[in-house]
């Protein structure tokens, strides 16, 4: 996984006013949880631009008074009107000890279900694992290059080497659906061909069951 270095300031003072008065100069309030105590910081808004506008997942040190820590971001919120991220919460990577964080899937292959016309469905962006700081990948490979028109990936259909998933198995990720233009495409074919094209279709339901 990627790494990335976050300089920032311990928090003496909490509350809203004191919060608002960090933002008001544009610094963003953070808490880290999952240490032998919870460390609140702060830093300015500028230095986590890389860290959340992006899809990409890292490791982050944070350097708060010139102490080290490793960290992974938990949770963000950002102003309802205006979009300024407010709040960030950190969760202490702590060795021997797993974490649990959400990471992009990349979809890999071409499914012969879209080559047939069918459309391909993305239902999930991103898979929540828990494992060991040191195997968790920059993004988890999904193939679709068994997937047929009719057919689906679930995410109990998934699994990674010494990557736990926590998410509901029974969640899909990838479908390929029956396209527009591929039912018109049959409406307009005759009707022997229409029949044969039924024919395919039920035994690739039959397959995915």
């Amino acid at each position: 996984m990627k790494s990335i270095e976050i300089k920032a300031v311990s928090r003496d003072h909490f509350g809203k006013k004191s919060s608002n008065s960090l933002r008001a100069e544009n610094n963003v309030p953070c808490v880290m949880y999952g240490g032998e105590k919870n460390l609140h910081f702060y830093a300015h808004e500028n230095a986590f631009r890389k860290l959340v506008y992006t899809p990409e997942v890292y490791l982050v040190n944070l350097n708060i008074d010139g102490k080290n820590y490793n960290a992974v971001m938990k949770d963000l919120q950002f102003h309802p009107v205006s979009d300024k991220l407010l709040h960030i919460d950190f969760i202490q990577v702590i060795e021997n000890k797993p974490v649990t964080i959400n990471i992009p899937i990349k979809i890999t292959g071409v499914s012969p279900g879209v080559k047939a016309g069918g459309k391909l469905r993305i239902k999930r962006r991103s898979l929540r694992v828990k494992g060991m700081a040191e195997y968790l990948p920059d993004h988890l490979n999904i193939d679709i290059s068994k997937l047929q028109i009719g057919q689906s990936i679930k995410i109990g259909d998934l699994s990674y080497d010494k990557l736990e998933i926590i998410d509901n198995k029974r969640a899909m990720v990838a479908s390929v659906a029956v396209s527009r233009v591929s039912l018109k495409e049959e409406e307009l074919a005759p009707k022997g061909e229409v029949a044969a094209g039924e024919a395919t279709t039920e035994g690739q339901g039959e397959a995915a069951e």
